[in-house]
């Protein structure tokens, strides 16, 4: 996910854009193509149609001219026939489709989850190429890539006094174990990480628990709080060993209580640095924790037996739908086939790999071949260490990208698209939100994009961001409840079809 899903929040204009066409990592051409060349044609915005005015019926002497009932002017009638052509085939072929739950139930019930590492990660990966192969798409392969290897080993929890309670938990990814014995240790309570970070007491052989809950979503801005209070998962464990704490606990990030605890990522150990064991525990454990504290002193005991080994090899699954007339320049499309060892990693993120392929062996079904080359990534280790993004930049960073799109927010109900790049990009990106009511992905916005294409978005690369609704994600985000039967199938079918049509004008040059 990153999953980490939700922050991004860089301005970015035409400023950007001059200076963008200086790095060594994008071809000078490609960027003045997608700055400049966009200034002359972007399509026209159309108003909305007016509200038609009907006179009362009179007598049929007196009766006045009634107004026309001819349909309203279509929205799409200012923009090139060729992409409302291809909208439409997209629409029309996709609404019966169900290639993309069906590999993604394959994936889900075949290897369950995907942490980095792990056989079943790679199992899947080798699954995802023979699928490439299969769907006809060409050059399929393994990138190599390697990747962190933190295995969570046996963990549990418990209130010792003033009663003898379990707590539901998860140790965190990258966390160190508490040894041969666990450990013991009365708990002191932060209601935020601030509060943490500025305290002054002693907190020698305590346990640490940052109580801080994450907001409840926003539907009218479609916020979930997530880039704000992960930020607690990250750094709780440095902040609490830095001042003498034995383990740190933190409220898992999740805006629901079912009292299930939600793991994610902390920050590496410094070199020389406290090494304590950290773990997410279920709101309502944090809850009783934070109450019980108010009256008198609260014992844990904690065991972890998590150990992180040598790094192991992995890799990208990558393959091509070449371009018909510019197969050099390329627009990836794709997700992270990763996910945490708890769940089956359906919505994080297999859901994203799912539509990523479906979308462009869909366009290849229908002969829809851009100009320009569609690459599938599914990236490796985007949860623990972003490994498999940052490979494919190393690899692929000097080829020229016209665009990339990433999808890693689940799979609700279409919503739109977050966009990344220079101003014109960004306005002519909008300006095809008519071509997308078919699925209601019409909520175009500038924002982040993804976390595996974030290297080549700092490089200059314009960049989409699939967007779903994301009322329920993180009810289910890093959680045992990640898991398929949370997927609707009409709507994995509806975003994977939006998600064709973006990487279809894309890389017909739509921009251009």
């Amino acid at each position: 996910m990153r999953k980490a899903l939700r922050v991004g929040f860089e301005k970015r204009g035409l400023v950007r854009a001059a200076r963008i066409a200086t790095t060594p990592r994008v071809k000078r051409s490609a960027v003045l193509t997608v700055a400049c060349a966009v200034l002359s044609c972007q399509p026209a915005q159309v108003a909305p149609p007016p509200c038609p005015s009907v006179s009362p019926t009179l007598s049929t002497a007196t009766a006045a001219p009634v107004a026309s009932t001819a349909p309203p002017p279509d929205p799409r009638a200012s923009l090139p026939k060729n992409w409302v052509d291809a909208a439409d085939k997209i629409a029309a072929a996709s609404k019966a489709r169900t290639n993309a739950y069906t590999w993604l139930s394959t994936l889900t019930d075949s290897f369950g989850h995907r942490l980095s590492g792990s056989k079943a990660l790679e199992g899947a990966i080798d699954f995802a190429v023979e699928s490439m192969k299969k769907a006809g798409l060409s050059n399929a392969r393994r990138e190599k890539v390697m990747v962190p290897h933190w295995v969570r080993g046996k963990e549990s929890a418990r209130v010792v006094t003033p009663i003898e309670r379990e707590i539901a938990m998860l140790g965190l990814g990258g966390s160190v174990g508490t040894g041969n014995k666990p450990i013991k240790g009365e708990v002191i309570v932060f209601d935020t990480l601030d509060d943490l970070k500025n305290s002054k007491d002693p907190l020698k052989n305590k346990v640490v628990l940052v109580n801080q809950p994450m907001p409840p979503f926003d539907p009218k801005t479609n916020e979930t709080g997530y880039g704000t209070t992960a930020t607690i998962r990250w750094w709780a464990a440095s902040e609490a060993g830095k001042k003498g704490a034995v383990a740190a606990l933190i409220r898992s990030v999740t805006a629901k209580n079912f009292r299930m605890p939600h793991t994610g990522s902390m920050a590496p150990y410094e070199k020389d640095g406290p090494k304590i064991p950290a773990a997410a525990i279920a709101p309502e454990d944090a809850d009783y924790i934070a109450r019980a504290s108010k009256k008198g002193a609260v014992t844990i005991e904690l065991s972890m037996g998590a150990k992180t080994f040598p790094d192991a090899e992995s890799a990208n699954a990558v393959a091509e739908l070449a371009g018909s007339s510019l197969p050099n320049e390329v627009v990836v499309v794709g997700g992270h086939i990763d996910s945490w060892d708890v769940g089956d990693g359906a919505n994080d993120d297999g859901a994203g790999c799912a539509m990523a392929l479906d979308a462009v062996t869909l366009l290849k079904e229908l002969q829809l071949v851009p100009k320009r080359t569609l690459r599938v990534v599914l990236f490796t280790n985007e949860e623990n260490g972003l490994r498999g993004g940052k490979g494919y930049f190393e690899a692929h960073g000097k080829e020229v990208h016209i665009g990339a799109i990433e999808s890693d927010f689940g799979a609700g109900a279409p919503r739109g698209f977050q966009v990344h790049g220079p101003a014109p990009f960004v306005a002519a990106v909008k300006s095809w939100t008519p071509l997308f009511q078919e699925w209601g992905a019409v909520d175009i916005q500038e924002g982040h994009t993804g976390a595996d294409i974030s290297p080549l978005e700092k490089a200059g690369v314009p960049c989409v961001g699939l967007v779903p609704d994301g009322s329920h994600y993180f009810d289910l985000h890093h959680s045992h409840a990640d898991t398929i039967d949370k997927i609707d199938p009409g709507n994995l079918r509806k975003n994977a079809a939006a998600l064709a049509l973006m990487a279809y004008l894309l890389a017909e040059g739509a921009v251009l």
